[in-house]
């Protein structure tokens, strides 16, 4: 069995949870609204305060959506009411990071700055030598940091470029010079 998808999804007071045909699941809740359409080979059914979700037979394919499903409705029900952040630091000598309306310019060591305008849904903040990157959805705040990361990866030598709050670098030991 699933361990994961067997746990029931507890709804919050102030969360309002629509289950349409076809698995159309629409969460409301005080930061905004999210809407998804999950497998409908799944059953979710809402029993007073909790959602659970059951699957029809024990196929490996059956077995991986069923934990699958479970997540993205709690993730849904989290982002509504918490929401989600990214931390992401610039590092690097002239790599800077600035805001301006909803687009953020980037300065790394290209002959042009790097100009990205923030998806909707997700918003971004720059605080010094930090990019903050926050919204509903987990999905969307997840794939616009790795986005911002992926235009200046930090390299292993000098540990340039940008890179998650949490994420550490493996530095290398450079080339060793003539005795």
């Amino acid at each position: 069995m699933s361990r994961i998808g067997r746990m029931p999804i507890a709804i919050p007071a102030g969360v309002e949870v629509k289950i349409a045909e076809n698995n159309h699941v629409t969460v409301k809740g005080p930061k905004g609204t999210l809407e998804r359409t999950l497998p409908a080979e799944m059953k979710i059914e809402q029993e007073g305060e909790q959602i659970k979700v059951t699957r029809p037979n024990d196929i490996k394919k059956m077995r991986a959506l069923h934990g699958l499903t479970r997540t993205l409705i709690n993730n849904m029900i989290i982002g509504v009411t918490e929401g989600y952040t990214k931390e992401l630091e610039v590092n690097g000598v002239g790599f800077r990071a600035a805001k301006s309306g909803n687009k953020l310019t980037l300065n790394l060591g290209f002959s042009h700055p790097v100009e990205m305008e923030d998806p909707e849904g997700v918003e971004s903040k720059v605080d010094g030598n930090k990019i903050i990157v926050s919204g509903i959805d987990k999905e969307k705040v997840g794939q616009y940091a790795a986005n911002i990361r992926d235009k200046k990866r930090p390299e292993p030598y000098k540990g340039k470029g940008i890179k998650y709050a949490t994420e550490t670098i493996r530095r290398k030991v450079g080339k060793a010079g003539k005795a």
